[in-house]
């Protein structure tokens, strides 16, 4: 092999000294008793039975988004990774919570989740797979409660539940465009009540928001019986708890709800657990994940999906309401590729050097920036390096950073992680912004009603003049106050790749509106999805899938994963 070969993901991954997992959570301060391997590689914590000295404090949050993701790849969790390793290096106890990939995009076109290069979560394989089991558990809840629910319609249907008024879907881990709408019970009277229905990637399950966002077993049971998954001829919510089945499916997660540990290429503890998508659900790893990390760690690293204007604006919204969880710090991850193509450059020039573009582009890092100041708490910008970098493009993006008054590093964490110094100049900052004092806040208040919510979001995170409502989201709008959710906060539902309702529009456009074409109020979770422009919530697969280029060996070794 030549030295000047680059290695894929994988073979890096492969080549690394992989330690047993007994010997992280030893480390980590996980007693053993706590721990349930699977295999010597992989291991499932326990909460309830960890053992803590008394009176550490919570570890502290460094939130880790990124400015408005491309095609290019920005390498947020590569970051992720990178930065946890570089703050350990510093001498912090420190812990990585992410969230966990979906077969979807693994097989179609985004990728896995497990950082890249020598900032990787290893088994990386495993983990981009099969796992521990966790999504397989949750698709099986999901659609054990619709079999459940038309086994009741046919039964007789006590409850009255109106088939035309199902809000709940089946759901795969997979792109799968063809199952987006489907009729089903069709055959005669044996073989059900014929209604319309479809399906839902798994991450995109009202389960798979409940599982993330529950904070204990018993927490998790609640949620679930407060899912309504319909509505009666009368036009009343139909819940879960109605049905009557919360019980069964809180077995069916009892061992999945428990996180994941892994490892870092080198060696820093990571939990890996949950993971809802951040354009179509609230794009964060666990609650249970998260405060166990905070539990054993001084400084927990996590990231949340896709841009600051999803993934970011949904922690802090949402997830930071339910618990003690807030970030002390943000870091929003940028590329001198991704600037290119926020000015106008196209993917098969980003390589070529061209300051011009990323003046032209930074206006999107900017409004990220922007945004999370509307928080309390000022951002570092990580400008992750790329190979086809020029010195001359980076200092630019420093001397930018630097005028606006902006924290900024530079880091080289795809090639000089797994333990070198490529981040120890992000850590340092990163470190000293979670010490400064901070003023966070939430965007807006419970109080205020849905459609200002929304309003409030898309004025002041996407930069829009304001928001359209369709016919049927304003009857949802109303029914929503009639039943007693409006103090239930906002999850939007939009393209990760634009600040608009439009993928194409890139940049920080201006002058345009959000068009909010459906409501989905998830009791279970506790916030209601707006649906905007044409976002789906089953993906479909790309004209050349990266599954086209997967394969195992004869030893079992899998070969073309990234």
């Amino acid at each position: 092999m030549s030295e000047n070969k680059v290695l894929s993901d994988l073979e890096i991954a492969r080549r690394a000294g992989i330690k047993p997992i007994t010997e992280i959570a030893e480390r980590a301060g996980i007693n053993a008793d706590a721990l349930e391997l699977y295999g010597p590689y992989k291991a499932k914590i326990n909460p309830a039975h960890l053992r803590l000295p008394g009176g550490k404090p919570a570890g502290k949050v460094v939130l880790v988004s990124a400015m408005s993701p491309t095609p290019a790849g920005e390498g947020k969790s590569t970051t992720t990774v990178g930065l946890a390793d570089s703050l350990a290096r510093a001498g912090h106890k420190v812990m990585i919570a992410l969230r966990e990939p979906s077969l979807g995009p693994i097989l179609g076109m985004k990728g896995g989740a497990t950082g890249g290069g020598y900032s990787q979560v290893l088994p990386m394989d495993d983990i981009n797979l099969h796992f521990t089991g966790d999504f397989h558990a949750i698709t099986s809840a999901n659609n054990a409660l619709m079999a459940l629910v038309d086994n009741h319609i046919y039964q007789g249907n006590q409850l009255g539940i109106d088939p035309r008024r199902m809000t709940f879907k089946r759901v795969l881990d997979m792109n799968d465009r063809s199952l987006r709408e489907i009729v089903i019970g069709l055959g005669g009277p044996a073989q059900g009540v014929p209604r319309q229905d479809g399906f839902d990637i798994t991450v995109a399950s009202e389960i798979m928001a409940v599982f993330c966002l529950s904070s204990s077993l018993d927490d998790l049971r609640t949620r679930l019986g407060r899912i309504t998954f319909g509505y009666t001829y009368e036009r009343k919510p139909v819940t879960v708890a109605d049905l009557g089945v919360e019980g069964a499916l809180t077995l069916l997660l009892k061992d999945a709800i428990k996180p994941n540990l892994v490892q870092t290429i080198a060696g820093t503890p990571a939990l890996v657990h949950g993971g809802p998508f951040a354009n179509i659900a609230h794009g964060c790893n666990s609650l249970i994940a998260t405060r166990t990390a905070q539990q054993l760690a001084d400084v927990v690293v996590t990231e949340a999906g896709f841009g600051a204007d999803l993934g970011a604006e949904k922690y802090m919204d949402i997830k930071s309401r339910i618990a003690d969880v807030a970030p002390s710090a943000v870091v929003i991850v940028a590329t001198i590729r991704a600037l290119k193509m926020q000015g106008g450059v196209p993917k098969e020039e980003l390589g070529v050097p061209n300051v011009e573009a990323v003046a032209a582009g930074v206006g999107n890092l900017k409004r990220h920036v922007g945004n999370v100041a509307k928080f309390g708490i000022s951002p570092v910008v990580a400008i992750n390096k790329f190979g086809t970098d020029t010195p001359e493009e980076l200092d630019w993006l420093l001397a930018w950073c630097a005028a606006e008054g902006v924290q900024a590093a530079v880091a080289d964490v795809w090639g000089r992680g797994g333990g070198g110094d490529g981040g120890d100049e992000l850590a340092a900052k990163v470190a000293a912004a979670v010490d400064a004092p901070s003023n966070f806040h939430h965007l807006y208040p419970l109080e205020m009603p849905v459609e200002d919510k929304i309003r409030t979001i898309v004025q002041e995170i996407y930069g829009a003049d304001g928001v359209e409502f369709s016919v049927p989201a304003l009857r949802r709008l109303a029914e929503i106050e009639k039943n007693g959710w409006g103090g239930l906060p906002v999850c939007m539902a939009k393209t990760q790749y634009s600040f608009t309702d439009d993928a194409s529009q890139l940049g920080a456009p201006k002058g345009f509106r959000v068009h909010v074409r459906e409501l989905i109020p998830k009791t279970g979770a506790g916030f209601i999805v707006a649906l905007t422009g044409a976002v789906m919530t089953m993906p479909g697969l790309p004209k050349e899938p990266a599954a086209m280029r997967m394969n195992v060996d004869e030893d079992g070794n899998p070969t073309g994963l990234f």
